[in-house]
């Protein structure tokens, strides 16, 4: 059922293309005959739009045709838009390039080449439209809990670990997992959100307990006896199952396979930022900072005045936070609470929120005032841009720790000093204060094994409506 389904999504997608791919040959004569872009057509010249239609037919039976070749239409949950844009961009040049080497073959003294032209852009255009709305209605129905795959993740090592990230991080790729299980006894306790569910001989008693989708396994090649043996008893539940491939736990991102005369070795690198990602990274940290600093003058101005005549004690608080590498830092903070908060901390304690080794409250008795409207737009984040100039801290990055959390920090939350803190990240677009310790730490860890310029982008605009709305900013 599910199959014949996939089936007709396809057919139904291509016959979508198929119709975007005739307009936007119709809106390319209109350009071309009606608007008469960059070069005038001769009344001699002028041809009507049937005589056309041998052409839309082709150019239309090119594009289908390579688009179902190149995997367009194949279901891919992993898929995202720059992907799917990159695929027809490769087919629209494939199938305008054939089209345009048949008809001129066929016919020399073709009516007009600047057509072909105005046709590839308006493919492009109306595609990656559809694409955009597509992305969008798969979105909003994976946050209603339609199309959404739950996943039992098998094992709870590093490539576990690398798999939670990935959906924490990339909610639209609409999985959830409900849990995971290993035979580890040192990893018996839950990740974030991620509940654990015994070991790996329990399986069965999940599936029959639990609705599962499907079963990732992630255990490395040396227990190929409990992979064999958890993938029959999926199969035997109907559970579909997939295998992270291990390679010696390491991240096939990170695999770098070189040959010497016929010799394949395989080596590993970390994910570190090459010297122009690390001085790109820095320049718009540096102009971003400065600009921000003398325009938010006045605003530093009106919040000073504010803290001052709100409660006793100094505007900027000071703290000392871990940053790159375990280096101790100052971070400089608006004040939002009262003068005495950080030796309060001791009585408060078992009213905390957080999990791991944070320390939240929702209705925190210390913050003051006007440090509650400050904690809850964020404005009291903003004089860390001066500690981004100094080059402590990034524009976007991991939350910077104190000390006392850092002690606390299991090994693997140990990567997160790999890079610069910043003042914004994934785990303040995604939840924030809402997130637990370990679900920031996998959203941490993801960015800096993930960064680019585009992944900065995407996080700056999430950053915009996160702070107006507040959703987990105590």
């Amino acid at each position: 059922m599910a199959l014949r389904k996939r089936r007709w999504l396809a057919v139904l997608k291509s016959a979508v293309d198929a119709v975007l791919i005739v307009l936007a040959f119709v809106i390319a004569y209109w350009l071309r005959y009606q608007l008469q872009w960059f070069i005038a057509v001769e009344p001699s010249f002028y041809v009507s739009l049937s005589v056309y239609v041998p052409s839309i037919l082709l150019i239309t039976g090119i594009l289908v045709f390579v688009l179902w070749f190149e995997g367009a239409y194949r279901p891919t949950r992993g898929r995202r838009w720059l992907d799917e844009f990159y695929t027809v961009l490769r087919a629209t040049l494939i199938g305008v390039a054939s089209a345009i080497v048949i008809v001129f073959l066929a016919t020399p003294g073709y009516y007009s080449r600047l057509i072909f032209g105005y046709t590839g852009v308006m493919i492009l255009l109306l595609l990656g439209i559809a694409r955009s709305v597509e992305a969008g209605i798969r979105t909003h129905l994976r946050k209603r809990g339609i199309g959404v795959v739950r996943v039992l993740v098998v094992g709870a090592g590093e490539m576990a670990r690398s798999f939670m990230r990935t959906v924490v991080a990339c909610p639209e790729l609409g999985y959830e997992i409900i849990g995971f299980v290993d035979d580890d006894p040192h990893k018996t306790r839950e990740i974030g959100r991620f509940a654990a569910l015994g070991k790996t001989a329990d399986v069965a008693a999940v599936l029959a307990a639990q609705p599962v989708d499907q079963v990732v396994i992630t255990l490395p090649w040396s227990a190929y006896q409990t992979i064999v043996r958890v993938a029959r008893q999926s199969h035997q539940a109907g559970v579909h199952v997939r295998i992270v491939p291990d390679l010696f736990q390491m991240a096939l991102s990170r695999v770098v396979i070189e040959n010497v005369n016929g010799i394949p070795l395989l080596g590993w690198q970390e994910p570190t930022l090459h010297a122009w990602q690390t001085l790109t990274k820095r320049t718009l940290d540096v102009v971003i900072s400065v600009v921000g600093l003398i325009v938010l003058l006045p605003l530093f101005a009106a919040v000073a005045l504010a803290i001052r005549i709100d409660s006793p004690g100094p505007i900027v608080f000071r703290q000392q936070r871990v940053g790159r590498g375990g280096k101790l830092f100052t971070i400089l903070k608006f004040r939002s609470m009262c003068a005495d908060a950080e030796a309060r901390v001791d009585e408060l304690r078992d009213l905390n929120e957080a999990s791991g080794p944070l320390f939240k409250m929702r209705n925190d008795p210390r913050l003051t005032h006007v440090g509650r409207v400050l904690r809850r737009t964020s404005i009291d984040e903003l004089p860390q841009l001066w500690n981004v100039l100094k080059g402590d801290m990034s524009l976007i990055g991991p939350r910077p720790p104190l000390p006392s959390e850092v002690k606390e920090y299991a090994p693997w939350h140990m990567r997160r000093l790999d890079v610069h803190p910043g003042i914004t990240g994934l785990w303040q677009v995604s939840g924030r204060s809402d997130l637990t310790f370990d679900e920031m730490a996998l959203l941490d860890i993801y960015y800096i094994e993930n960064w680019s310029p585009l992944l900065d982008l995407r996080i700056v605009l999430k950053t915009v409506p996160t702070l107006f709305m507040g959703p987990g900013a105590y």
